[in-house]
């Protein structure tokens, strides 16, 4: 790998590139089968990434016709790499059995090491004979929506396909790694003017948030809009509040630190609501929630824009889902894609069908959802969320801050690059997009 790294660091050609042999084993951060009962009787809290998740070689797998080699740079760390490392809600490794099962490629899944990780940056080395419109040497960013397109079910929209997959959670060989296998249909242009890491935070959340809000598959929201934003310095919510500025939207932040609502602010958000300084408590207890509580956001809410919001972004689940629920104008959209508090939901059922409101699933993104919010970033429209950045060996510790909600916007993670700060082809448009604009979060952090 050193090898390759040395060769795109010097500019080399995609012909020299694909010229140099790929190691029969490459750097990776995995979990291992024989240890997911490692944490058994501990509470969710306290199990700790940093002891589940080894940095370790690993084989390199085959080549499938439809797939490509790539050389990462750089990663991130998702909500569902927290959910491995600690073997919640059950162990991945049933996700590569079933793959296992599929077809021959798909044996080679069916490991004892899960390789973790679900966003990438990176540089193709090789592709595969099926391969058309991606060759050794071009620098790519990597969205996670593993499907089989010869699969009927994978057209129209592929996120209904049969066999949709999360790359690096239901599927071996992911992101947090020096070198990743990807098929060729999860690729994207890598933004010129961002850095590695910079390029390699976005595609999970950014395209997440692009379906939930501008997809006509999720809320199809329109200029105008008011949409309440659970978590909107986190992961989801970064991009979410720039997809309601730049569509012409109202948002409506909710936080929970004066140095939140001050991020927020800066980004642009006006309506900004510190949860806990305004101390709700949605449930008086683990199985009663408290309408008098709703209705006090709502109060809040309308006090900051005059109206109910016709969309919620909702993703906190159990601990927030009642209250979107009835704060949710009549006729509005509920959309919800996670459950990070807990996904067991329950919500007065009145307030739903009473006053027409919808509650819309909404799960990752298509490729072409994918593109086009990668594209946005690509044309400074979207900017990343990094806010923090550590070596792939510290990738536990940067789990274990996200578990803890220790955040704020995206952990990246150096995979291949030796340093931060690499991988700008654009500094032109770099300067013209703002450098402020762009590394927002890193100032917040």
């Amino acid at each position: 790998m050193q090898e390759i790294l040395a060769a795109i660091q010097a500019g080399a050609s995609g012909a020299e590139i694909g010229a140099l042999p790929i190691p029969e084993s490459y750097r990776a951060a995995t979990v291992r089968k024989d240890e997911v009962g490692m944490f058994e009787g501990i509470p969710s809290g306290d199990k700790d990434p940093n002891k589940s998740i080894h940095v370790e070689e690993v084989a390199t797998p085959e080549l499938a016709p439809d797939e490509a080699y790539v050389a990462v740079m750089a990663s991130a760390i998702n909500f569902n790499t927290v959910w491995t490392s600690i073997f919640e809600p059950l162990p991945t490794f049933m996700f590569l059995e079933r793959l296992g099962k599929e077809s021959s490629w798909g044996a080679r899944h069916n490991l004892p090491y899960h390789v973790v990780g679900s966003d990438g940056s990176g540089v193709v080395l090789k592709v595969g004979s099926a391969v058309r419109n991606w060759k050794p040497g071009d620098k790519v960013t990597i969205h996670c929506n593993h499907v089989d397109d010869q699969d009927p079910s994978a057209h129209d929209d592929s996120m209904q396909a049969a066999n949709q997959r999360i790359w690096g959670f239901e599927t071996n060989f992911g992101g947090l790694a020096d070198l990743t296998v990807v098929k060729a249909n999860q690729l994207m242009p890598k933004p010129a003017h961002l850095t590695w890491e910079e390029a390699a935070c976005n595609a999970l959340c950014n395209s997440t948030s692009y379906r939930m809000l501008v997809s006509k598959n999720g809320a199809a929201m329109k200029q105008g809009d008011s949409v309440l934003i659970w978590g909107a310095t986190g992961g989801l919510g970064g991009y979410a509040v720039q997809y309601v500025l730049n569509g012409g939207g109202i948002p409506v932040g909710v936080v929970s630190s004066a140095d939140k609502v001050d991020l927020l602010h800066e980004l642009g958000c006006d309506a900004v609501i510190d949860r806990k300084a305004a101390g709700y408590q949605f449930w008086k207890d683990e199985h009663t929630q408290d309408e008098g509580e709703w209705r006090r956001l709502g109060k809040d809410i309308r006090g900051l824009i005059g109206e109910d919001p016709g969309i919620v972004f909702e993703h906190p689940g159990r601990q927030t889902m009642g209250a979107s629920v009835f704060v949710c104008a009549r006729g509005g959209t509920v959309v919800t894609c996670a459950a990070t508090s807990g996904y067991m939901i329950e919500y007065d059922n009145r307030h739903l069908w009473m006053k027409l409101k919808s509650i819309k699933s909404s799960h990752f993104a298509n490729y072409r959802e994918a593109w086009d919010a990668n594209r946005l970033i690509a044309n400074g429209m979207i900017q990343p969320i990094l806010s923090k950045v550590f070596p792939l060996e510290q990738v536990g510790e940067a789990t274990l801050t996200v578990h803890k909600n220790l955040h704020e916007g995206k952990m990246g993670v150096l995979c291949l690059a030796p340093s931060e700060g690499l991988g700008i082809d654009n500094p032109e448009f770099r300067e013209k997009v703002g450098e402020d604009k762009i590394t927002l979060f890193r100032r917040h952090a």
